[in-house]
């Protein structure tokens, strides 16, 4: 049986039970972030706050929302944002968030690319992230369809009809995913429950081995650098902080992070209040009808990149495309060839694939958005193309790279 002292404090009663001291240190006071980073690396802290204003915003969205086919779009457009005191806040920032977590996401992804943060050791922090990533998709788009509105209505068909396959015409598959024929009160219910609760603590765990898996190889930093963290802990423990190349977690790090979040909640709060159209279609303000088709489908500008990926070509080729997008990015760390962990600019061949592949994504990401006819249509396929090689190519111009 564990040995137990009388405690002289509520501090000590709890940590005898509960380690909290050496949680503390683990996770926070001992935790060692290198000195030579920017504020990208800051993205992680600013991704957890927006989550945690998504979480406070849907809670209280879900006091009032109705998950009913026949009062679903009144409870969110009416009741809400305009019967509801503050409803109409509380509204703004899900949907700004809801945007806005992708946009520093696609940030944090592509500065992990761009400083090769997920090679040698670090794989697991990639990965784990990239399932964040699609637990983040899956989570915006089972919200998409709560407010039962026209584009929720037609995104959910277009999407659930993608599992049919294509030529393996499993239909049967689509309908028990709708739980009906077409979109209607048990395809809303299933998605209504996904996005309440199953999502959100797949989430909360994926957090949790993110964060678990940058403890041991800890993070990356801007210029590369091999650091030997146990060395420069104990130049910064034994009082040389000047001299060490590693600062602590809590409170050396977190001062820097929490000036990048409140510059972030100053833009996060104009769009709120001023802009906060931009992440709500103006097409969704109209109650859903399955019976009257929008003119141009399209979903949330996140997804627009691998939307497009899919639509330049025939149905079975065009699934094969868009499976490959989904899947592609969590592999890069085992298609990267080259021993450097090295920022992009200093790896011949590759800097100029990580800005080929950025700017292709921001071509795709507009393509997405236009109907796919005349001009349009032809860059679309051209960038989708482009796609699918850039990732072809990438094992063998990594695999040329001479160590640096």
């Amino acid at each position: 049986m564990a040995h137990f002292t009388k405690a002289t404090s509520l501090h000590d009663w709890l940590n005898q039970r509960m380690g909290i001291d050496t949680v503390r240190r683990v996770m926070a006071t001992e935790y060692w972030i290198p000195k030579n980073i920017n504020f990208l690396w800051a993205m992680g802290m600013v991704l957890a706050i927006t989550f945690a204003m998504l979480l406070v915003s849907g809670i209280f969205l879900l006091m009032y929302y109705q998950p009913n086919v026949d009062l679903a779009f009144d409870s969110v457009n009416y009741t809400i944002m305009q019967e509801v005191g503050f409803g109409w806040l509380w509204r703004h920032i899900h949907g700004v968030a809801a945007s806005v977590v992708f946009l520093i996401i696609y940030i944090h992804m592509f500065t992990g690319i761009y400083y090769g943060s997920y090679k040698q050791g670090r794989e697991m922090i990639w990965i784990s992230g990239m399932l964040l990533f699609v637990a983040f998709s899956a989570e915006a788009f089972s919200g998409y369809m709560l407010p039962w509105g026209q584009m929720s209505y037609w995104a959910g068909m277009v999407i659930t009809n993608l599992f049919s396959g294509g030529s393996l015409h499993a239909d049967g598959l689509v309908e028990w995913i709708r739980g009906d024929y077409v979109p209607a009160q048990a395809f809303l219910n299933r998605f209504f429950m996904l996005h309440v609760l199953l999502i959100p603590l797949a989430i909360l765990g994926l957090i949790g081995l993110h964060f678990g898996a940058l403890r041991i190889p800890h993070v990356n930093n801007q210029d590369g650098e091999e650091i030997d963290f146990e060395a420069e802990a104990a130049k910064y423990k034994a009082g040389d902080k000047k001299g060490s190349k590693v600062i602590a977690f809590v409170n050396d790090f977190m001062s820097k992070d929490m000036m990048v979040v409140g510059i972030y909640l100053i833009f996060f709060f104009y769009l709120v209040f001023y802009h906060y159209d931009f992440a709500m279609d103006p097409v969704n303000f109209d109650p859903a009808n399955g019976l009257k088709t929008p003119a141009h489908i399209y979903p949330e500008w996140y997804f627009l990149w691998s939307y497009e990926i899919l639509r330049p070509f025939s149905t079975d080729v065009g699934l094969i495309a868009f499976a490959f997008a989904q899947v592609i990015f969590v592999l890069l760390p085992f298609l990267d060839r080259s021993p450097n962990t090295i920022p992009a600019s200093r790896r011949g061949l590759f800097k100029y694939w990580f800005w080929a592949m950025l700017i292709d994504m921001i071509i795709l990401t507009a393509m997405g958005k236009v109907p796919p006819s005349g001009i349009f249509s032809t860059i679309g396929l051209y960038a989708a193309l482009t796609f699918i090689g850039l990732w072809i190519a990438l094992p063998f111009i990594t695999k040329m790279e001479k160590k640096a």
